[in-house]
């Protein structure tokens, strides 16, 4: 299986859990194992997070794997967090009846932020009004 990994530009993208941490596995079926991090073997977790670009105004939902203790106590759907180190890696496998690729991501950790403060409606007719417009 060949694999390259990237490192991800997060400038201007917002990132929000969109479910709680679950444990990560290798393999399928009853036989398979708890996946740890192979430099330290420790347990990893698999958080999914909403990646919204403001720029452009589209998002993605990323599967993120990340080493256990870099997972924030009280994570909740919604929170906002910095996933640090993001790395995405792409790999293919041609193995005879067994081919396929994909993109999986890691991170060292997620680091929570703080929510943006709720932005107040103006109405039109005062927006207008504040731009010199209708009187």
């Amino acid at each position: 299986m060949a694999v390259t990994s990237f490192r991800i530009d997060q400038e201007g993208v917002v990132h929000t859990a969109a479910n709680l941490d679950e444990a990560k596995y290798k393999g399928i079926g009853p036989n398979r194992e708890a996946a740890v991090h192979r430099e330290t073997g420790e347990p990893l977790r698999t958080v999914s997070l909403l990646a919204h670009r403001a720029e452009d105004n589209t998002a993605d939902l990323r599967k993120v794997s990340v080493p256990e203790s870099g997972v924030p106590e009280g994570l909740h759907v919604g929170m906002p967090v910095h996933p640090v180190n993001l790395v995405a890696s792409v790999w293919v496998r041609h193995d005879p009846g067994n081919c396929g690729d994909g993109v999986v991501y890691s991170a060292d950790a997620l680091k929570p932020l703080t929510a943006p403060a709720p932005v107040k409606a103006v109405p039109a007719a005062d927006q207008m009004k504040a731009a010199g417009g209708a009187k």
